[in-house]
């Protein structure tokens, strides 16, 4: 059996609900899990004067911040830099991101800025889909982007969005091959209007025993992080047998 190195990890914005960093961590605990990709709700990235109260708050629970996102990065160094600094001082390696096509104007100028940053910074970059209304969400783009990047910039995977834009996440772990370097595992159903409704992981469209198997295939570890947006008012329920069908499958 091949097994991954990675962590199971839980996307804060999950737990958008309780704010204050005592009360995500006892939620976030309370899933079976101490690891987070963490977002703006639970951290101010653009404000530097606040990230060594916040790193420590994390380090003195126990938590384990895998990854910081998705944030949208400008390709001006000045208003970049923060969410790279906050990566050096916590000790984190990977950033989720999205942004605009204007970054592609001249020749990839802005997003090569961004890049430099990432190599500057030893950081991996990851472009999150946003599914079938984000412009990053199918596979074409994402291909033109990365014949014109380093790989300091891949793909951060979603699993749900990747089918709402009528991608197959399986086909997309052996396509990108190393360019993956992080995943939403995520999940949905669907109404006869095609409106998507978050379910816990391998309920819905996702054939989850499949895409972990091709993870596996390929020795992936980078960040596994599982989000759940059915329920923001009690997550834990939800999440915990998100993390529970994951672990078994792991």
């Amino acid at each position: 059996m091949i097994h991954m190195n990675t962590t199971i990890a839980l996307q804060s914005w999950c737990f958008n609900r309780f704010k204050p960093l005592p009360d995500f961590f006892k939620q976030l605990k309370s899933c079976g899990v101490s690891a987070t990709e963490l977002c703006g709700v639970h951290a101010d990235f653009t404000k530097p004067e606040t990230f060594p109260d916040v790193i420590k708050a994390f380090k003195d629970a126990g938590v384990t911040i895998v990854a910081i996102g998705v944030e949208t990065v400008y390709g001006d160094r000045e208003r970049d830099i923060p969410r790279f600094e906050f990566c050096k001082q916590a000790g984190v390696k990977n950033m989720s991101i999205t942004f605009a096509p204007d970054l592609m104007d001249n020749a990839f100028a802005g997003l090569k800025n961004v890049d430099a940053l990432a190599e500057e910074y030893d950081i991996q970059l990851g472009i999150h889909n946003h599914g079938g209304y984000d412009w990053l969400g199918n596979d074409r783009i994402l291909k033109h982007i990365f014949n014109r990047t380093s790989p300091r910039i891949g793909l951060h995977m979603d699993t749900a969005w990747a089918i709402d834009a009528k991608m197959n996440p399986v086909k997309w772990v052996e396509d990108f091959g190393p360019r993956l370097v992080g995943v939403h595992v995520k999940d949905f159903v669907y109404s006869p209007k095609r409106q998507p409704s978050d379910v816990t992981i391998g309920t819905g469209i996702l054939d989850l025993p499949a895409f972990v198997s091709a993870l596996k295939a390929r020795h992936f570890s980078g960040p596994l992080v599982i989000e759940y947006e059915g329920n923001f008012d009690a997550p834990v329920p939800a999440l915990t047998e998100c993390v529970q069908k994951l672990r078994a499958l792991l």
